[in-house]
């Protein structure tokens, strides 16, 4: 193996100014969202100008960046609004812009000349003469498509000058680089201007022309077919491999999965890249990294187009489910008097097993001794949701840097 120690970007997803929060103190180097227009994540949180004014001043604070995806396939009236749009959130600090179409681009190249742009996966970047194309008109950096292989990925950017960006972890569209017409047609959402509906993910049957109503099941196994259900990214186990690449960032995918999910991924990236690092010849992945990548809700794992091009049953994935073994249930917000002082997020009582998640990858046990209000009145459960809690654990505590997320086994 060649020892390369180049450090890659760690790219995080921030659907909400909370994950953006978690995104850094777990360790992305930087933050992609999305603003409340513009955007192709519109169920996420996603930002006001205020919202990115503030996060960017968190991120700013911490050394990180900020990238706000404007990854839109615009129409004439978005065009119209957008001049004004992108005025204020280079304004609000934004570090760069992620872009997909030649309008979009053409326009924030003319307006906010100063913010560099990123080019989105959805513009299907799958080889070097894309790269060039798009370097030449004044991008400053290529997401590469999903399709793409290890090999052929590296083959890019080795070809180019443009620093290229690379998926490592989260799901997957079904659809060529995300551009799918399923949910328009369906249900009249577009998923080409942020409102999928995730159709592909849907239990379908068959109904017969002359039968109308008659549902018949297509059945792979007791829970039905789910014929264009695509498992989750990894690619954590294939990090040497990844860093022969040459690649300036690594993403992962979830603007709208939960701060626990943001926190627990980026944290064991960041984990597994500082010991590559370090270790070079001599690194290995980690089971434990692993074991916490499971901790997460996803669904069953594959290298998706990474090795190589895959087949139905390496890439589908056969149920409409989730893994979920853990419940996200806290943030502890400060230390004081040798107990935490807790924001509650799920269910807690006294006697609740619980693990405080530090940012190097370890985790602290916690059992809860004894809990109280706010008003210092003792209490034996907190139900409500966002409550604020204090609590003393049966384990002593050592020096924390706060906030932190704090989790449950529920297995």
């Amino acid at each position: 193996m060649t020892d390369i120690r180049v450090k890659p970007e760690l790219l995080a997803p921030a659907g909400t100014l909370e994950k953006l929060r978690f995104a850094c103190i777990y360790g992305a180097d930087a933050v992609y969202i999305g603003g409340t227009s513009f955007s192709l994540r519109a169920a996420a949180g996603n930002f006001s100008i205020e919202e990115m004014r503030e996060g960017c001043a968190f991120a700013h604070s911490m050394g990180k960046q900020v990238f706000l995806a404007v990854n839109v396939f615009a129409r004439n009236n978005d065009i119209d609004e957008l001049e004004s749009y992108l005025l204020q959130v280079a304004d609000a600090g934004i570090d760069a812009l992620i872009i997909a179409d030649p309008g979009v681009f053409s326009t924030a190249r003319r307006v906010i000349s100063q913010v560099p742009v990123h080019i989105s996966t959805q513009a299907n970047n799958v080889n070097f003469a894309t790269c060039d194309f798009w370097q030449a008109a004044g991008a400053e950096r290529i997401v590469l498509g999903r399709e793409l292989s290890l090999v052929e990925a590296e083959d890019i950017s080795r070809r180019c000058t443009i620093p290229t960006e690379i998926f490592v972890h989260g799901a997957m569209c079904v659809s060529y680089s995300g551009r799918c017409l399923l949910s328009s047609y369906l249900t009249g959402r577009d998923g080409n201007r942020g409102a999928c509906t995730q159709p592909c993910r849907w239990k379908y049957a068959i109904c017969e022309e002359s039968r109308p109503g008659v549902y018949m099941p297509v059945e792979e196994d007791s829970h039905g077919t789910y014929i264009m259900n695509s498992k989750d990214l990894c690619l954590l186990e294939q990090l040497p491999q990844l860093m022969q690449g040459g690649h300036a960032s690594w993403k992962i995918e979830g603007r709208n999965k939960s701060a626990y999910y943001v926190a627990n991924v980026v944290r064991i990236y960041r984990a597994a890249i500082d010991a590559y690092l370090r270790e070079g010849d001599n690194y290995f992945c980690r089971p434990e990294w692993m074991e916490e990548l499971q901790k997460v809700s996803h669904r069953e794992y594959c290298t998706g187009f990474a090795l190589d091009a895959p087949n139905g049953d390496s890439f589908r994935y056969g149920d409409g489910g989730y893994v979920r073994g853990w419940d996200f249930c806290a943030i502890a917000e400060r230390q004081e008097n040798g107990g935490l002082w807790l924001e509650q997020r799920n269910h807690l009582a006294i006697g609740d097993k619980l693990e405080l998640l530090l940012a190097d990858g370890r985790n602290l046990p916690l059992t809860i001794a004894s809990m109280a209000d706010e008003q210092g009145m003792s209490i034996s459960k907190a139900p409500h949701p966002r409550q604020k809690v204090f609590i003393r654990t049966t384990e002593p505590l050592p020096q924390l840097q706060l906030p932190l997320i704090i989790r449950r086994n529920v297995k």
